[in-house]
């Protein structure tokens, strides 16, 4: 997953790209690649990785998907055919490329063979397609991790049928359409000739399967649709954007394959007085100009609850302390973040008589103020 490109960088394009430009970008890039017309040793690699690229970008859901995820989010999809020759194409584009590498030439074509996306289709088990939806959790929750009920429906395999759709192993057998492969063949007339194209079974849909008397359990269909509460465990220290899988929770497999998995990615709410930076907590306390002045000793709010502080005399404001191992646990090497306090000085805007007094004292035993002195060094 690691080593494949971007791709929209594959076809010569920039996020966000249309539906029209993906279409031109990759008509002509399969051209230019395909190895019946290139001999170049990396022609055949390269046609792969563009017709991958278009297939997933030339479809709405993929592609949004892609958007979101990158090829991560790829994981649960049957890719239909990649490399499939011009399956990604319609009849009238494969004349226009046709027309090209023929260079204006008369004569046709007869005997290709085109396989269409659908004819790619396996009639052996197909994971389904992965899922995906987001959750919202309390900053506390993703420190401590936290265990949440949520309600899926999901499609489940028929266990009275085993997926297969029959009434009994009796009633399931070949189809007489297809025989088994799951695909028929197809011929059009063009002005090139006759081309043979592939085309999931219209009698049995792809399975190669044909059932004489359906499950009377799913209604052949070979599933249930169930509503499952299932309990999701939050491990502590998740952070916004990371993601949760439960296994066989997404879209329903095809011929008796699994269901996808379901992905959750986790949204932290923001807290009130506490902010995240990687494993560690901030927090901005006040003090009065008294305490930063003399020190004292307070209890601090943590995400593990209050603990005890000395602000030593002389604090600044802003000047930050650090409470060592009271931060978020890192998910990977179970290591503790810390807790960093910084220090807000209050200035009373309203004074009591006694306080006054008491503040006129100080000022009057200072032979020359902080602001004096600033001026003689300016000076």
């Amino acid at each position: 997953m690691a080593n494949k490109r971007d791709y929209y960088e594959v076809l010569g394009l920039s996020k966000g790209a249309s539906e029209d430009e993906i279409k031109k970008a990759y008509r002509k890039l399969a051209k230019q690649y395909h190895p019946d017309i290139n001999k170049a040793p990396d022609a055949e690699a390269k046609f792969k990785e563009i017709n991958e690229a278009y297939e997933v970008l030339s479809d709405p859901q993929k592609k949004a998907t892609y958007d979101q995820f990158g090829h991560a989010g790829m994981d649960g999809f049957a890719q239909d055919g990649f490399s499939q020759g011009f399956g990604g194409m319609n009849m009238d584009d494969l004349s226009d490329i046709f027309s090209e590498f023929m260079g204006g030439m008369g004569g046709g074509f007869s005997g290709f063979n085109f396989g269409s996306r659908s004819s790619s289709r396996r009639t052996g088990p197909i994971k389904g397609d992965n899922r995906y939806m987001s959750m919202d959790i309390d900053f506390l929750d993703a420190v401590h991790g936290v265990d949440k009920l949520i309600n899926i429906s999901v499609d489940k395999m028929c266990t009275y049928c085993d997926g297969t759709g029959a009434a009994t192993k009796a009633d399931l057998e070949t189809c007489p359409t297809c025989r088994g492969s799951g695909r028929v063949m197809r011929q059009s007339r063009t002005a090139f000739g006759v081309f043979s194209q592939q085309s999931v079974c219209p009698d049995c849909r792809g399975t190669g399967r044909h059932v004489k008397k359906i499950c009377p359990h799913c209604g052949g269909q070979g599933y249930n649709n169930v509503k499952e509460q299932v309990e999701v465990s939050i491990p502590a220290g998740i952070n916004t954007g990371q993601q949760i899988r439960l296994q066989g929770y997404g879209e329903r497999g095809e011929n008796g394959g699994p269901n996808g998995d379901l992905y959750i990615e986790i949204n932290v709410r923001a807290h009130k007085h506490f902010q995240r930076d990687g494993n560690n907590i901030y927090i901005t306390v006040p003090i009065s100009s008294v305490d930063a002045t003399l020190g004292t000793k307070v209890d601090i709010p943590t995400a593990y609850g209050d603990v005890e502080l000395t602000i030593p005399a002389g604090t600044q404001p802003g000047q930050q302390l650090r409470l060592k191992g009271y931060g978020i646990k890192d998910m990977r090497t179970s290591n503790m973040g810390d807790q960093y306090v910084r220090v807000e000085v209050e200035i009373p805007k309203k004074l009591t008589r006694e306080e006054k007094e008491l503040y006129e004292k100080l000022a009057n035993r200072k032979k020359e103020s902080v602001f004096e002195k600033f001026k003689k060094n300016f000076k």
